[in-house]
Order: C-alpha cells, then structure tokens, then sequence
C-alpha cells in the first residue's frame, strides 16, 4: 500500500506541476515564472503543512526526487503546452489521485505527531489544497477552492476518515489506503456530476 502511496503521490506531484505551470503560462508569465508556479502548486502545500508541525526543513525541499519531479513537469509543460491544453480530461482525473495522496499522507502525518481531530484534518487538507492556494494567489486570483468545485471538500471528509479508522484502531496502512481511495473517489465523482457547494449571490 505504501508503494501505492508513493505512485499516487508522483502521479499528483506531476499533475499539480502541469496545473501550476499552465495558469503561468496563461498569465503571460516567463520560463522562471512557470517553474515557479508549477513548483509551488505541486509542493507548496506539503510544505507549509510540514511547517506547521514544526518539521524543519520541509521533505519536499530535502527529498530530491519530490522537487525534480515537479521542476522536469513544469519545463515539459512549457515546451509542449499545446499537447497539455488538449488534455484536461485526464489531467483532471490525475490531480483528483493527487489530491487523495495527498490529503491521505498529510493527515497520517498530523496524526503521527498528535491525534487530535482538527490537527489531522486541517493538515491533510492543507497538504492536499494548499499548493492550488498558492498558486492562485500568485496568479492574483481568489483561490479556486474557495469559490467553486467540491474539491477542498473531499480532502477533508478523506481526511476525517483516515481519523476515524484510526481512533477506533484500524492500521495506518489500511487508513492511509481507504482515506486515499475515498477522496480520490469522492473527486472523481464530483467531476463527472459537477457537484457545487451552495452560495449566496450578492444582491449588491
């Protein structure tokens, strides 16, 4: 399941990077301006999560692989950005893996450090959404997350699971994996349904 995991965490660093790099280059934004975004949309949420539970210095800024990856995935989609721009179907798909691997191994990580119910669940989420944050910020953008999609949404109820199994003493292996596969799912299934949180239109 830990092999699983680690597919499933490439697999959304290098979704997350093409994501990333396609707001860049759609903002006129210049070589450094791609790889910038890419890398913080792929990377940027694990890394503020990491802070956040006073892991110093961040995995993704030491573990080499996590960075290339999301470096060699942005300079990809600035040299073959046409072939990227006809592929939203399966990129989509592919960052809603992301999002469960996500999510998944940040809450595990929260709960590793103390289990409390918020902790696991705003650390998950973060790991999970933090990095589109960033990257519309940057894009000086309101963050998609935060006005459209049933997205932010499934990381928490992936994160709340992986809690639950937890506390009532189920394997972190099987937690991670069920929390995976149900925010993974839960994604997928809101893409295909276009589920929307409700909001209210302003009268002004």
């Amino acid at each position: 399941m830990n092999l699983v995991l680690e597919l499933a965490n490439y697999i959304g660093i290098i979704a997350f990077a093409i994501s990333g790099s396609m707001k860049a280059i759609k903002k006129g934004m210049d070589l450094l301006g791609v790889l910038v975004l890419g890398f913080s949309t792929a990377l940027g949420g694990g890394i503020i999560a990491d802070l956040l539970l006073g892991k110093t210095p961040p995995i993704n800024l030491v573990y080499l692989p996590y960075p290339l990856t999301a470096f060699i995935s942005s300079l990809f989609t600035f040299i073959f950005y046409k072939v990227f721009s006809n592929a939203s179907k399966p990129l989509l798909y592919a960052d809603a893996i992301g999002l469960g691997a996500f999510a998944s191994s940040g809450a595990s990580l929260a709960y590793s450090i103390y289990p409390s119910p918020l902790l696991v669940v705003m650390i998950g989420t973060i790991t999970a959404v933090g990095g589109g944050v960033i990257r519309d910020l940057l894009s000086n953008e309101i963050p998609l997350v935060l006005t459209r999609e049933f997205y932010a949404t499934a990381a928490i109820i992936g994160s709340f699971t992986f809690f639950l199994l937890r506390y009532e003493g189920i394997s972190e292996e099987f937690a991670i994996f069920i929390s995976f596969l149900i925010t993974t799912l839960l994604r997928i299934v809101a893409i295909r349904m276009k589920w929307e949180l409700p909001k209210l239109r302003s009268s002004s």
